[in-house]
Formats: C-alpha cells, sequence, structure tokens
C-alpha cells in the first residue's frame, strides 16, 4: 500500500521550487540598482519559468493559484499591520480611510466608464474590470524609494502606507459583487449594500478581538519552546481569516486590523515574531508572484497589448488623480502632494489575484479581463515605478536619508519582571547636548547608554569621555519615563530638569 506513494515521490519538484526561490531572492537585488520593485522581478522569473518559458513548466491550475494568492495576501497584510505605527498613521486617518473605500469605488466607476466607452465591454463588465483594478500596491513603492535612499516629506509615507495596507478590501467586495450581479443579472443592487455594511463591520470587529486573543494566547500560554510562538501565530492568522470569512466578514480586513492592534501593543518575543512574519511576508510574495507569472501565457498579453496599454495610461493619468482629487480636496494635502499620491497608485499582487475571480466563475471575458489586469500591472509597475523618484524629486516632496545597519544588541522588554526598555534616539543637531561628554549631560539615574552609532555607520561602546555628535544614533536602556525624558532631551533645543545622576546611571540620587 506504501510503494504508489514512493513511487509518487519526484524530487525534481523540489530541485524546482527551491531553485525558483532561491533565484528570486538572489534576483532581487537587481530592483536595487534596475530602480523596479521586487515583484515585477519575481513575475518575469515566473513568467520565463512557465509553459511558454525556456524552463517550459505547465501550470494552469487556477483555483490552485488562487487559494495561494488568498493565503498569501492573508499573511502580508497581516505583516504589513504589524509593522503600521499607530501613532504615525492616526493624524492621516480619515484621508487614508477615504482613499480606501470612496476613492477604490471611484476608481472602479471610472475605469468602468472608459472599458464601456473605448473598450466594448458591457456596464457590468467594465465595472467588474474597474473593480479589479481598484486596489493600489503603494507598499511596492516603498522598495523603490528605499533602494535609492528616498523618504516622503510630512505626512505622504503614512498616508500612502495605511492606503495600501487598507483598500484590498473594499476591491475584493466589488469584485465579488460584480461577478454575482453578472450571474444573476435579476439580482438588485440594494442587496450589496447591507452586505458591504456586514462585511466591514464584521471584519473590523473580529480584527480587534482576534487581535486582542493573539496577545492573550502569546502571553499566558508559556510554551516551553520559543519556536513555537511562530508556528502558533501563523495558525492564528489564518484562523482569524477563516472564521471573519465563515460568518460573512472581510477576511483581509480582519487580518491587518489584528496586526495593526498586535503591532501597537507589548507582548513576549515581540521583536523575534515581527521579524518571523516579515520573512513570512516576503516568502508569500515571491510564492504569489511566481504562481501568477507561472500562469499567464505571454502570448495572451500580445492581443491585448494596445487596450492594455490605453488602459494603463487612463488609470495613470485620469482614473486614479481624479478620484485623489475628489477625496482629498479638504484634506490641507497641497496640490504637488495630491500629485504625487496620484502617481503612486501601483497595481501590484492584488488586482491579478482578484482577476482569477472572474475565472473561476466562468465570467464572460474573464480570459481578456486577466490579460488586461496583468498587462496593467506589469506597465505600471514599469513606468510608474521607475519614474517614481524623480516625480518625487522635481515636486520637491523627497528627502534623503542613509540607511542604517540594525544594530547588534537587543534587548526584550516583554519577558517577566522585566520593567525597562531599549530604544534607539537620534540625536538631532538642534539638540544641547551636541558636543558635550556624556559626563557632563547628567541624565536620569538607571538610564544605560549602551552603543553609539556614527553617520559612517560604525558601532562602538561609549564612556563618560565620549563627546556626542549630531545626528548620532544612541542606544539607551532604562525605564519608560527616564526613556522620554532623554528623548526629549536630545532631540530639542532647550534642556530639560532632570534627576541628577551620574552618566549610565552609576550613582543613585542623594538621599
Amino acid at each position: 500500500m506504501l510503494i504508489p506513494a514512493f513511487t509518487a515521490y519526484n524530487p525534481y519538484i523540489f530541485l524546482g521550487i527551491s531553485l525558483l526561490l532561491l533565484i528570486s531572492v538572489l534576483a532581487s537585488k537587481a530592483s536595487e540598482w534596475m530602480g523596479v520593485p521586487a515583484l515585477l522581478i519575481f513575475l518575469v522569473i515566473g513568467m520565463l519559468s512557465g509553459s511558454e518559458g525556456p524552463i517550459g513548466i505547465w501550470f494552469d491550475n487556477i483555483p490552485l493559484a488562487q487559494m495561494v494568492g488568498t493565503l498569501a495576501l492573508a499573511y502580508i497584510l497581516f505583516s504589513g499591520g504589524l509593522d503600521t505605527d499607530w501613532k504615525v498613521v492616526k493624524p492621516v486617518l480619515r484621508p487614508a480611510g477615504l482613499l480606501a473605500t470612496v476613492g477604490v469605488l471611484l476608481t472602479a466607476v471610472l475605469v468602468a466608464v472608459f472599458a464601456v466607452v473605448f473598450l466594448g465591454f458591457s456596464w457590468l463588465e467594465g465595472l467588474l474590470l474597474g473593480s479589479v483594478m481598484s486596489s493600489t500596491d503603494a507598499a511596492a513603492v516603498f522598495s523603490i524609494l528605499r533602494s535609492r535612499s528616498i523618504r516622503l516629506k510630512g505626512r505622504l509615507q503614512p498616508l500612502l502606507e495605511l492606503e495600501s495596507g487598507s483598500n484590498d478590501p473594499m476591491a475584493v467586495f466589488l469584485t465579488v459583487t460584480m461577478i454575482q450581479l453578472l450571474q444573476a443579472p435579476t439580482l438588485s443592487w440594494w442587496v450589496a449594500i447591507p452586505r458591504f455594511v456586514w462585511q466591514m463591520a464584521m471584519g473590523s470587529v473580529m480584527g480587534i478581538v482576534f487581535g486582542k486573543l493573539i496577545i492573550h494566547l502569546i502571553n499566558k500560554t508559556r510554551l516551553g519552546y520559543e519556536g513555537l510562538y511562530p508556528v502558533m501565530t501563523l495558525a492564528l492568522v489564518l484562523f482569524t481569516y477563516g472564521v471573519t470569512d465563515v460568518i460573512g466578514g472581510n477576511g483581509f480586513l480582519a487580518v491587518y486590523l489584528a496586526g495593526m492592534y498586535l503591532g501597537n501593543k507589548s507582548f513576549l518575543h515581540k521583536r523575534s515574531l515581527m521579524r518571523f512574519h516579515n520573512g513570512i511576508a516576503w516568502l508569500m510574495q515571491i510564492a504569489v508572484f511566481l504562481t501568477l507569472g507561472l500562469l499567464v501565457f505571454p502570448s495572451h498579453l500580445v492581443p491585448v497589448f494596445g487596450s492594455g496599454l490605453l488602459l494603463a495610461g487612463f488609470l495613470m493619468f485620469v482614473g486614479r488623480p481624479v478620484a485623489v482629487m475628489l477625496c482629498l480636496c479638504r484634506s490641507g494635502f497641497s496640490f504637488r502632494e495630491k500629485l504625487l499620491i496620484s502617481w503612486v497608485g501601483l497595481r501590484g499582487a492584488v488586482p491579478i489575484v482578484l482577476a482569477m475571480f472572474p475565472l473561476m466563475a466562468d465570467v464572460a471575458h474573464a480570459e481578456q479581463i486577466f490579460n488586461m489586469v496583468f498587462f496593467v500591472v506589469i506597465a505600471s509597475v514599469l513606468l510608474q515605478g521607475k519614474l517614481l523618484p524623480q516625480i518625487a524629486e522635481r515636486l520637491k516632496l523627497n528627502e534623503t536619508y542613509s540607511q542604517r545597519s540594525r544594530p547588534p544588541l537587543e534587548f526584550d522588554h516583554t519577558q517577566p519582571g522585566i520593567k525597562a526598555d531599549m530604544v534607539d534616539i537620534a540625536v538631532l543637531p538642534s539638540s544641547d547636548v551636541v558636543g558635550k561628554r556624556l559626563l557632563e549631560l547628567q541624565l536620569p539615574y538607571g538610564v544605560l547608554i549602551t552603543l553609539i552609532q556614527k553617520e559612517n555607520g560604525e558601532f562602538f561602546i561609549p564612556d563618560g569621555g565620549t563627546i556626542l555628535q549630531a545626528n548620532d544614533h544612541v542606544l539607551v536602556l532604562g525605564e519608560a519615563q527616564s526613556l522620554d525624558e532623554v528623548e526629549r532631551r536630545f532631540s530639542t533645543d532647550k534642556p530639560t530638569p532632570s534627576n541628577a545622576g551620574q552618566v549610565n546611571g552609576t550613582t543613585p540620587p542623594a538621599s
């Protein structure tokens, strides 16, 4: 009975998977000097490995590709939520929310008008195409910005991060609704409204509920091995998505909010778990783009070259800008900032994954929609991604920065019995500590400066005679109240009264 299982074993499958993953990881370095997102590299590798590429792997399993895409998006969104700092995105919550909901709807409607007038689609088919294309992948832009050592000024960066992480649920809802209307033309449009409210409400509620549950389980479940915590969180992310989806909520919104809730709370092994899920997110991105690249037939893209190019141009220069201008008309963003936000409407994995929904439902023109979406994503990444640094510079909305190495020390303040934390504090040029020795600072009692990183990236262990320079990064260990005082002192030009202790807390306050 066991012989068939063993004879079915094929080592070439594992060899091929390992080589594709390894090639994708190594090829991601090319995205840094080419100035294009790594996702495009992964897509190209998948296409070259597919049925019409040199390797010739035949893959046309749409249900499997859709399952891989859904699984990948769940983990990518959870990881994105973990990295979202609530204090940073809170000021842009309203404009980002408008872009993620009303902006997505406006984009879908505008694309539908274009598809009906210029591409010969019916209204429902046009709205389906618009719904599939309505979600942006601004997160891909930041790989370009990091490779060029560029940061967007002001509220732009948090706005785009929050929008890219929260606009997928709206696109999923619109796509599913349009498919249902195409399959049942007698279905009323008004039926979709209460379903939308229910999906968003339950997605939000379940995201917060499961966020609290995950933290409770991590902190209260004393597992015998630290390596089991990542396994538990992997299971809980899928459980969050599955339960929310079963009760009719939006699972993507739930996992994103659960991740955001966790990322802004303290829990055991937080740093190691965040690094783990960052790695999982990269693995999922590689897996989904390789799968999508394998699924597409490059020869099928040729017939949609003209219409795909027109659609890509419409999205870049009309659809996205109009939606942004209307949604942000009273947001306080300048016209130049709105122009940049419009240009950052990159299309990525989500539109391609959503384009598989019509294929699964056997909707008319589903293959044409899939090929057009695939073409638009490639054109969007190549043009918008490649020109983003130049446009940000032309609009004077970029600022250069030097990427710093990760400090070689880590401190887990979530362990039981520990009331201290370690933070990385930048010494601003305007600070009154610049040019002073550590011994002269009179830092609060109990504060320990463990490492200093200079502008050239070098780390060294300081002593009392070390002189602080502008733009130094200081790794400081201490209790929360003391750390807040040190941070204020290092980032302001007005001295702040403090407890008179010696540097590094070696002398207690006088009794």
